[in-house]
Order: structure tokens, then C-alpha cells, then sequence
């Protein structure tokens, strides 16, 4: 991938008509999380051969079988968040860090971790040259990084066949949990809620694709 930083009209105008679509036609109604997607230069990360394809509403390959999210899904899991300035957000799955890079837009405190070392190397590079500078680490997400918990909110970028309880016990009380949940080729969106020490409240949203979550808790 080129790092080359052009932001110009074009490509501002290009970010304005993707926030206008995720508002009016995909009905995302969070103005801080749309703000965010306004901010952050999605063409940034993509070779600039592609920088067309980089502003519309779709996933994009960005190498060991990975992607950059749709960003309708980035905007969808954001808005479940209702991320609070300060909050402690463990990302899994960094991936390109474009997602990373709209939780700390957000004002969040941000532990993301990759479990492949090339995409885990890239991004931690590149989002350092872009100014962005969250807590990047490298390992089995399945897991999360118990060594920093608990967590205001984590996210979950990759379909996992259920919830790890490892990651539930990871979370403050009155914390979210947002996880793609569902077999290898569909998942629906579960938003985990940890109403005390004990007690969870689960809820089921809508069906997304995404890729595999892959590890000791996972597949």
C-alpha cells in the first residue's frame, strides 16, 4: 500500500456524499459517529489506484484475507457503542485501522488488537503517521487483553460462532459489547449489556457478513 496524504475537494466531496448516503438512505442518526466518518479520510487507506473505489459503501480487500469494513457496518457498530468521550474501548480486530481511527475521532481511549502481524505491522505505522495513536497489539483477539480490563465498550470486527465469555468478564459493569455473532456465512449484530457483576441483558439486531473471528475462542 502507498501512504500518500492528498485530501483535497475532490475527495472531500466524495467523504460528504458518503455521509450523506449513510444518514439518508442507510438511516445511521448519530451525529458524533457521522462527524467521525466526515473526518477521517477513508481513501487514505486503500493504494491510490483504488481511491475510487475508496468512498463507496462497500468492503474493500486489503490482504491476508482481510478487509477494510463497509462503511455502513463501521458507522452501524460505532452508533451501538455511544462512545463517551474518555471511554476505554478494546478494539478486536484492527485490520487496516480505518475503524481505530473513528473511535479515537470519537474521543475514545483505544486497545486494539491484531492477530496478523503483517496488517498489525501497517497499521501501526501508518495510523502513527496520520497522527492517530492508540494502544496496538498483536495476538489471539478471541482473547482480549486482560492485562488492561475492564473496558467501557469493546468491538468486535469479525464473526464469531458465539460470544466468548472471556471477553464478557472483560467488561465494566454498565458496559457494552458489540459482536457480529452467527456461522461462517452470515451473523446477526449482538449488542451485550453488563448489567452487574452476574447478569447480562443480550439483544439481536440485523444480519451482516463479515470476516471469521479466529482463535482459541472463536473459530
Amino acid at each position: 500500500m502507498a501512504y500518500k496524504f492528498i485530501d483535497n475537494y475532490r475527495e472531500q466531496g466524495a467523504r460528504k456524499k458518503l455521509v450523506a448516503q449513510l444518514r439518508d438512505e442507510r438511516k445511521i442518526d448519530d451525529k458524533r459517529v457521522m462527524e467521525a466518518i466526515g473526518r477521517v479520510p477513508r481513501h487514505y487507506f486503500f493504494d491510490e489506484t483504488f481511491w475510487k473505489q475508496s468512498y463507496k459503501d462497500i468492503a474493500f480487500p486489503i490482504g491476508e484475507g482481510q478487509t477494510i469494513s463497509q462503511p455502513y457496518t463501521v458507522a452501524y457498530q460505532t452508533q451501538l457503542l455511544n462512545i463517551k468521550e474518555g471511554d476505554k474501548v478494546l478494539e478486536i480486530g484492527t485490520g487496516s485501522g480505518y475503524q481505530t481511527c473513528i473511535l479515537l475521532e470519537l474521543g475514545a481511549v483505544v486497545y486494539t488488537i491484531e492477530r496478523q502481524e503483517k496488517l498489525y505491522r501497517r497499521a501501526k505505522l501508518f495510523l502513527g503517521k496520520m497522527g492517530y495513536h492508540p494502544q496496538f497489539f498483536v495476538g489471539d483477539g478471541s482473547r482480549g487483553i486482560p492485562g488492561f480490563a475492564p473496558y467501557d465498550k469493546i468491538l468486535v470486527t469479525a464473526g464469531a460462532p458465539f460470544v466468548p465469555e472471556v471477553m464478557l468478564k472483560q467488561l465494566k459493569v454498565g458496559g457494552i459489547l458489540v459482536i457480529p455473532v452467527g456461522d461462517e456465512q452470515s451473523q446477526k449484530m449482538v449488542t451485550v449489556f453488563r448489567v452487574s457483576e452476574t447478569d447480562y441483558e443480550r439483544i439481536e439486531l440485523d444480519t451482516f457478513r463479515f470476516v471469521p473471528l479466529v482463535g482459541d475462542q472463536a473459530w
